[in-house]
């Protein structure tokens, strides 16, 4: 299995972060099998294109809530990464919490948690 679990949908509050704001979370390693996509559907278009990050953050965008790791952006990225052999993916990582406070969140690498 290369995910957690498969949603089709944000089980987690809207945070309403710009682009600008993810991009000042410093990226972190974070492991597949850790995570819950929030897509279900992947454009093979994306994951087969050499620029599919040639508009968007080169990095995907992982929410913390409620002790879990939802994938906001970035499947094609994460997908490809797993078609390679690979177990993580490199990831800008929000942690949401009850109150609804942002913060950055601390991910363990592929060896760890």
């Amino acid at each position: 299995m290369i995910f957690k679990g498969v949603l089709d949908e944000r089980p987690y509050p809207e945070h309403g972060l710009t682009l600008r704001e993810w991009s000042a979370i410093p990226p972190r390693l974070v492991r597949l099998d850790r995570i819950i996509t929030t897509k279900s559907v992947l454009a093979l278009d994306r994951l087969l294109a050499d620029d599919s990050t040639f508009y968007g953050d080169l990095f995907a965008h992982v929410v913390q809530w409620n002790g879990e790791w939802y994938m906001e952006d970035g499947l094609h990225r994460a997908v490809r990464a797993a078609l390679r052999q690979r177990t993580a993916i490199h990831a800008r990582v929000l942690a949401l919490t009850a109150e609804g406070v942002v913060a950055t969140a601390r991910v363990e690498g592929p060896g760890q948690g």
